[in-house]
């Protein structure tokens, strides 16, 4: 069975505690964050801003799929009700 690894907060505090308030702390908070940085940066994700903007995009295509979908089935009924009436 895999391990789970810890959050990444809960290793930034661990170290943090490990170097404690001296100048240390600071060089091993600013290494931590720069791997963390690093290790995010190599991962497939996105911008807030970029999945905000893909998320309305998706909300209007949505609405319009909605709004031709009910167009179509009008068009359908109306297709439907001249061809029961020739």
């Amino acid at each position: 069975m895999a391990l789970k690894p810890p959050p990444l907060g809960d290793v930034l505090q661990q170290m943090s505690a490990l170097a404690g308030s001296s100048g240390l702390r600071s060089e091993v908070d600013k290494g931590l964050r720069a791997l963390a940085q690093s290790a995010l940066g190599k991962l497939e994700v996105v911008s807030r801003e970029e999945f905000d903007a893909q998320a309305a995009i998706l909300a209007r295509t949505r609405a319009r799929v909605a709004a031709l979908e009910a167009e179509l089935e009008g068009l359908t009924k109306e297709f439907e009700a001249s061809q029961l009436n020739n």
